[in-house]
């Protein structure tokens, strides 16, 4: 690979991770093959790859926004490699599997240090200045994003798997540590937004189902779990219609 492709791939990853192609397969490593196929010149394997690559990452969720792997950085860095040494799509998912998990690390460094734009953005407000929130709410996170994914993932792509495990590696324990019981906090963060919202005398037995379901029928897939999810919504809104007392009858 070239410097002048890791590059742009570095820069496609940055526009993924800004958001600026907001589309419902961003975050699918077959989009992404696409993309790498198109830059480093062979499509096809790029999106086989990517598919491979996408199998196991079917039935992850991220409950509260807490993700068990980074889909993107899993797909930046495992299908270049496999693509430029001609390796089977069952190797690049071996590797796949510690660069997810070295996105984890990255996502939660940069969901920490977002933080502090918040409150930056609450002292410009507080001032009256409209130029500071703009620049806390979209300059400051983008240059965090360029900082924590653009170089390293560049750098990552252009050396391959060596400079991930070198990263790995050269972290600290405690500080590793630390990050992981942070985001330990944001699924109940996650699910307690979520209650605000469901959290009508309504829908909660909904909700007491649903979490029952999760714990007993542990052989049921995600996918099956959310068609008898959207099943008890149809059921709810059917039923409640034309009920203009009732708070559950707007989803």
């Amino acid at each position: 690979m070239s410097v002048t492709q890791a590059i742009i791939l570095g820069v496609f990853l940055v526009i993924l991770e800004e958001g600026f192609i907001y589309t419902v397969p961003k975050n699918s490593p077959m989009f992404i093959g696409l993309l790498i196929g198109l830059v480093l010149g062979d499509v096809k394997q790029a999106i086989i790859i990517g598919a491979a690559i996408q199998a196991i990452y079917l039935g992850f969720i991220a409950p509260g926004g807490n993700i068990p792997a980074d889909t993107r950085i899993a797909a930046f860095i495992a299908i270049p490699i496999a693509l430029i040494n001609d390796l089977e799509p069952t190797v690049a998912v071996s590797l796949a599997v510690p660069a997810g998990l070295l996105g984890v690390l990255m996502h939660s460094v940069r969901r920490t240090l977002n933080g502090t734009f918040v409150h930056m953005a609450d002292k410009y407000a507080e001032e009256a200045n409209i130029k500071g929130i703009k620049r806390a709410a979209y300059l400051y996170p983008g240059l965090l994003v360029a900082l924590i994914y653009f170089v390293p993932m560049t750098l990552a792509m252009y050396y391959g798997p060596t400079v991930v495990n070198v990263i790995l590696d050269s972290i600290p324990e405690w500080f590793i540590h630390g990050l992981s019981v942070a985001g330990g906090i944001l699924p109940a963060l996650g699910f307690a937004i979520t209650i605000t919202v469901i959290g009508k005398k309504e829908i909660i037995p909904y909700f007491i189902v649903g979490f029952l379901l999760t714990k007993i029928a542990t052989n049921v897939n995600t996918i099956t779990l959310s068609i008898f999810g959207l099943f008890f919504a149809y059921l709810h809104v059917l039923f409640s219609k034309g009920d203009s007392s009732s708070e559950g009858g707007i989803i």
